[in-house]
């Protein structure tokens, strides 16, 4: 089988070559911006004409897009997010390669789920943001093309490689630099959202199960739990052995105030220690009130959890990876930096 990789050395890219190099049926070509791609070719600014062409000469039984921005602002984020897609779907459509597209879209196109739930490929779409309008009216235009295509809307992936900028990237590299400078007690914001954290390694195993598959439409890739950020701090200060106090900084009006404890005295009002016997009655506060600040704009508030149900009976695929041992590769990589 041959493969057309778009986006190949981004954080999922990377994972799904690695996937698909694995496999000796597969032959893959990685197209791209960067030098080291076998073509390069700029989706954003590139035509469909210019790519149609490269399409019919190398006749992909499938094509992957991994590639897209997560960053910028509206224009930018439209142009790599939407604009590429259109590109590549109007590219397939002139081709005479008749190949698959896998697209790789992502939880913020669905927003804000209410606390509880687990949101199905049914669910009506409201992106909060310009990353989640960006990538849904991309996966409108895959759906409307007229191809053989799968969206693969990943919700929360993590695992080494995860970018400093993400949660638990960040939560990585605070501990570090706690550790590094000997400080006992670590501040934190942002703990009270609840997202579905799956391996990056699982979503590259399930982007090669949707290649051979016949799946179409929208199909969900998560673990089907969600898992409070304040939580996964205490598993990551436990894996990483940092013996210090978690203490959360935006705390609601109204909730716990903590005075100070044995060997952490004056403990400053609005401080909720991460992981204390007080502290899930703050979590059952905040998902009650307005979502609290969260260390990434990502639009979709204090929840988020998938219906994975598609994805195990179209393509027989279930995460294998727990948040533990991604936690773990996820602080490996940091403590090189110490």
């Amino acid at each position: 089988m041959r493969v057309l990789l778009i986006g190949a050395n981004g954080y999922l890219g990377r994972y799904v070559a690695d996937r698909l190099l694995a496999d000796p049926a597969v032959q893959l070509t990685a197209l791209g911006r960067g030098d080291d791609a076998d073509v390069r070719f700029d989706l954003a600014t590139g035509s469909p004409g210019a790519l149609t062409r490269f399409l019919d000469a190398v006749h992909p039984g499938v094509v992957i897009n991994c590639a897209g921005a997560t960053r910028g602002g509206a224009r930018e984020l439209t142009r790599h997010n939407t604009v590429a897609v259109a590109t590549i779907c109007e590219s397939l459509r002139r081709s005479g390669c008749g190949a698959r597209l896998v697209q790789l879209g992502c939880a913020a196109e669905y927003g804000p789920s209410q606390p509880g739930s687990s949101t199905a490929e049914d669910a009506v779409p409201r992106p909060g943001g310009p990353y989640g309008v960006s990538k849904l009216a991309a996966t409108e235009l895959v759906l409307g093309s007229g191809l053989d295509a799968v969206v693969l809307r990943i919700f929360s992936p993590v695992g080494p490689g995860t970018p400093a900028g993400s949660p638990l990237g960040r939560l990585a590299e605070a501990m570090r630099r706690a550790m590094q400078s000997g400080d006992g007690e670590l501040k934190l914001s942002g703990l009270g959202v609840q997202r579905d954290f799956v391996d990056v390694r699982d979503v590259a195993r399930a982007v090669h199960a949707a290649s051979l598959s016949a799946a179409q439409g929208v199909v969900n890739i998560g673990t089907g739990r969600a898992v409070r950020l304040r939580d996964a701090a205490a598993v990551l200060a436990r894996v990483a052995g940092y013996g210090g106090a978690l203490h959360e900084l935006d705390v609601p009006q109204g909730g716990p105030q903590h005075h100070g404890h044995p060997g952490h005295p004056g403990r400053p009002q609005g401080l909720a220690a991460i992981g204390s016997p007080r502290s899930e009655a703050t979590a059952e506060q905040l998902a009650a009130a307005a979502p609290p600040p969260y260390p990434y704009p990502d639009g979709c508030g204090a929840w988020q959890q998938a219906d994975v149900r598609t994805a195990r009976d179209r393509l027989g695929w279930r995460p294998r990876i727990n948040l533990e041992e991604s936690l773990a590769d996820i602080w490996m990589e940091a403590a090189c930096r110490i």
